[in-house]
């Protein structure tokens, strides 16, 4: 039985992440740390959790968990990374998105070459059993061969931008992006908040990949909604075009039509939710155990994500095709923030 910690407790995604547990066979919450004391009692209580820390290094230190679960703003994902493997700790699991801006992307991706310790990104979705279901089905050939991939959110790219991101390689694994064309606008997302989720508020991407699929990705009011009314959140979505038909999912249904069959479903986002996040924690004990079962959310796939985004700003602010990989030039999101006002 692996020992779990979480570092911040704040928010519907901590509540998420404990939940999981209950459906977890081979781990369990012995600890949690935040800065402030009432919000960890609390959380504690809650979830019955023993050990409590106001000062996550304390925490890793003292407890020794197998497994991390990183829930807080993105500004701080290397200080607790580099924490993390002083520590020895074997694996973190960490929130989206991995990075803001370029010189945090380079920072960590230059961490990663010689880390012992295990990362990957809590993309959720990826383990949703419907979406699951459908990235098999595409993946052992149902659709025939790959064409074209559509995928979209309603919120801002470091909202909710990678999730659609790891969505396409989901659907379209082992292949590279190998350019971008990006365009994007909206300063609002570009302010100064406590999440320190800064991007533009809306984007879109044009995306080729190295074995001839093409994708799109739309993220913010150019989004497609995919339900009537509803907050920006819920509307994640992908669409999957191959040779002999089509899949595409929804946060609140399904939908494919293969060889001239069509069929569709609904399904309940919380339900699938709980479960995608213990098959995503149970997938990191995998790692854990055998070096060989790579988690799919690895960090190195969510570095490739996140580098496409980068491009679509670096392509919006260039107004060229982006050819990746590439380096990021310098204050990227500084320079949208000055472009976009």
């Amino acid at each position: 039985m692996i020992k779990s910690a979480i570092i911040g407790v704040s928010g519907g995604r901590a509540r998420g992440l404990a939940e999981a547990y209950r459906h977890v066979s081979r781990g369990r919450l012995v600890a949690v740390s935040s800065r402030r004391r009432d919000k960890l009692e609390a959380f504690g209580s809650a979830f019955d959790v023993p050990a409590r820390h106001t000062d996550y290094r304390e925490m890793l230190e003292r407890e020794k968990p197998d497994l991390v679960h990183v829930n807080t703003p993105p500004s701080v994902r290397l200080e607790i990374f580099e924490a993390a493997e002083a520590a020895g700790v074997p694996a973190v699991l960490v929130e989206k998105p991995l990075a803001i801006q370029g010189e945090d992307f380079l920072a960590i991706q230059a961490f990663t070459r010689s880390a012992r310790v295990k990362i990957a990104v809590n993309h959720q979705l990826h383990f949703h059993p419907r979406r699951n279901w459908l990235q098999r089905k595409v993946r052992d050939g149902a659709i025939g061969r790959l064409r074209f991939i559509e995928a979209s959110a309603g919120m801002n790219p470091a909202y909710q931008g990678t999730h659609a991101l790891q969505a396409v390689g989901a659907f379209n694994p082992g292949a590279a992006p190998v350019d971008v064309f990006g365009q994007v606008s909206g300063a609002e997302g570009l302010t100064e908040t406590p999440r320190h989720h800064y991007a533009p508020d809306e984007c879109t991407g044009v995306i080729n990949y190295d074995n001839g699929v093409s994708a799109l990705l739309r993220c913010g009011a150019v989004a497609p909604r995919v339900i009537i009314g509803g907050t920006t959140n819920v509307h994640k979505r992908i669409a999957v075009y191959g040779e002999r038909g089509f899949v595409h999912w929804t946060m609140h249904g399904w939908e494919s039509r293969i060889d001239d069959k069509y069929e569709r479903g609904e399904h309940v986002y919380a339900e699938e939710d709980i479960l995608g996040q213990a098959a995503m924690t149970e997938a990191m004990i995998d790692w854990l155990a055998e070096d060989t079962a790579v988690h799919p959310l690895n960090i190195d796939s969510a570095l490739t994500d996140f580098s496409v985004i980068l491009g679509i700003y670096e392509s919006a602010l260039s107004r060229a095709v982006v050819t990746l990989p590439f380096t990021p030039s310098p204050d990227l999101v500084g320079r949208l923030r000055r472009a976009l006002e």
